[in-house]
């Protein structure tokens, strides 16, 4: 019995190989902007505070992180299969969806009254970081549908 393969098919995987590689680097960028965003737009270094195990500062930019994986994942997905295409509505709805999640993040922050500063540097998860949360995933999922 002989083993072989379909013409083509090693530039398929191949094809298919490099596209979780650009994929990955361009939704890693997309995560590292993301969390720029929410770091400029919250009070105090995020990063810092991420570190320092603030409950409520870590819960934030998870919530973040998970959003912005929404956007990334349905700009991949209405790509269809055309790499090129699929790169640069990522890039491009990527960073539409920054920009978006993060004034509106703030905007609902302020109707609600939440002092995220108070917030951020608490050593307690506060109840308020749900509504921090539920803000970023449900914008996160708005902007990532009204991609398709």
């Amino acid at each position: 019995m002989v083993l072989a393969l379909s013409p083509g098919f090693v530039g398929v995987v191949g094809g298919g190989l490099a596209a979780i590689v650009l994929y990955a680097l361009l939704g890693l960028v997309m995560m590292i902007l993301g969390f720029y965003a929410i770091d400029l737009t919250t009070p105090g270094k995020l990063n810092q505070l991420v570190r320092e195990g603030r409950p409520n500062a870590v819960v934030a930019t998870g919530a973040g992180m998970i959003s912005m994986a929404f956007i990334v994942v349905v700009a991949i997905y209405g790509a269809s299969g055309r790499l090129a295409d699929g790169l640069l509505a990522t890039l491009v709805y990527g960073l539409v969806g920054i920009v978006v999640q993060a004034v509106a993040v703030r905007i609902l922050e302020w109707v609600t009254g939440i002092d995220m500063t108070v917030l951020m540097e608490s050593r307690e998860l506060r109840p308020e970081s749900r509504v921090v949360c539920a803000a970023h995933l449900a914008l996160g999922l708005v902007v990532a549908v009204a991609i398709l």
